[in-house]
């Protein structure tokens, strides 16, 4: 009897131990074991169109006292960034430190770059702008990293990061394809300093200044709500497999459902491995990719992709509302991530990217919310969908698969 009362109470144990790893409890641990910090007593806001980023960011540049530190893949010269760097010459008159750093091959890659005149005129305005690697001869061995990361760091009180860049098209769209969707976050709290010290990382890294001066870095920063975040960092030379491993484990950790949110959506071999992984255990992988795209061959390479998990097994939609830049992951309702990072071998295994794991309930029902929204403007991708589509069409797809370790 008495073995008996014993062995009921180890079962127990393990029962309870069992069903209190969730897989964010998971995921948590799973990170802290490669090092990367948790922190407590944030608060995030999800910034959901380019009007709440650049109002919400714009606020708090105006109220910045000490300093103000951006670090854009790419800065577009039109009206938006215009008028930021305005604000920033603004709070430079008034004594605020304003750093500001971008990506040399970000502003080359784009139809309305920063010119050398234009660099050097905001300089002159007393802000401290960087172009990160320039492209010297010869410039095709210096294409691969970039720095595709979005931060805003502002007195070490707010942060900023997410999918967007500076530009116009975040407020009014592409003609060529229409609106254009994406997610940015506004966090308080300690996870400011983490998203700070990668910029400090950069900065060091593109000028020599380090500012690990305490002023840059506050302590004892304000409990604002209690969400718990990681910020994941891509560094290029540090830690090449952050992103991947990231995406990789939410995806082998589901246990009940994964949302995906991608716009250039042709991973690499172990992300794919993990995909299928969750679809074949009866995980619910439900996957939103843009009918159009920005970038010529990657909707077809995305689509090619799509389809096939769509025959395993997926809920795969095509949005037509434009198009989405958006990159976000949910799993099981309790967890997910915002960032900079594709969903492509440049994110993957090249580039400069952060990622920040939301372990909030509320955080991940206002996306999952967002995602079953854009199913209005979305179709199925049906079995038989590859089949109705053009040679051509098709030709691009697998062509763009054998591409993927480029795209």
């Amino acid at each position: 009897m008495r073995k008996g009362f014993i062995l009921f109470l180890l079962l127990l144990q393990f029962v309870c131990v069992a069903d209190a790893q969730t897989s964010d409890s998971i995921m948590a641990a799973h990170l802290r074991s490669r090092g990367i910090n948790i922190t407590d007593g944030n608060s995030v806001r999800l910034l959901k169109t380019g009007h709440e980023k650049f109002a919400d960011m714009f606020e708090a540049v105006r109220n910045a006292k000490s300093f103000i530190h951006l670090e854009y893949f790419n800065f577009r010269n039109d009206s938006i960034a215009g008028l930021l760097f305005h604000l920033l010459a603004q709070k430079a008159a008034e004594g605020v430190e304003v750093r500001a750093l971008y990506d040399a091959f970000g502003n080359a890659s784009n139809n309305q770059p920063i010119d050398s005149h234009m660099h050097d005129s905001i300089n002159a305005l007393g802000i401290h702008l960087v172009k990160f690697s320039p492209l010297t001869f010869p410039w095709v061995t210096r294409i691969i990293p970039r720095d595709h990361r979005k931060i805003v760091v502002i007195d070490g009180e707010v942060a900023y990061t997410g999918g967007m860049n500076v530009a116009d098209y975040y407020i009014n769209g592409i003609p060529e394809i229409g609106d254009w969707h994406d997610m940015h976050i506004h966090i308080e709290g300690p996870a400011v300093n983490e998203l700070h010290e990668i910029f400090r990382c950069m900065w060091r890294k593109a000028t020599g200044e380090d500012l690990s001066d305490e002023k840059y870095f506050p302590k004892g920063q304000n409990q604002m709500e209690n969400q718990r975040l990681a910020i994941v960092d891509r560094h290029a030379g540090i830690t090449p497999d952050a992103i991947r491993d990231l995406f990789a484990e939410m995806l082998n950790t589901a246990q009940h459902q994964v949302l995906i949110v991608n716009p250039y959506f042709v991973p690499t071999h172990r992300v794919r491995k993990a995909l299928k992984r969750a679809i074949d255990r009866g995980v619910s992988v439900q996957i939103l990719l843009s009918a159009k795209s920005d970038i010529p061959l990657t909707p077809e390479a995305s689509h090619y992709v799509g389809n096939n998990l769509s025959k395993r097994g997926a809920k795969v939609y095509l949005f037509h509302g434009g198009f989405h830049h958006t990159k976000i992951m949910m799993v099981d309702d309790l967890y997910c991530t915002v960032g900079s990072s594709n969903m492509d071998a440049r994110s993957l295994r090249c580039d400069y990217e952060v990622n920040t794991v939301i372990f909030s309930k509320k955080t991940t029902a206002e996306l999952t919310d967002l995602f079953h929204e854009q199913l209005k403007s979305s179709t199925p991708m049906e079995k038989g969908y590859w089949r109705t589509r053009s040679f051509g069409k098709k030709f691009q797809g697998w062509f763009g698969n054998l591409l993927t370790p480029f795209l």
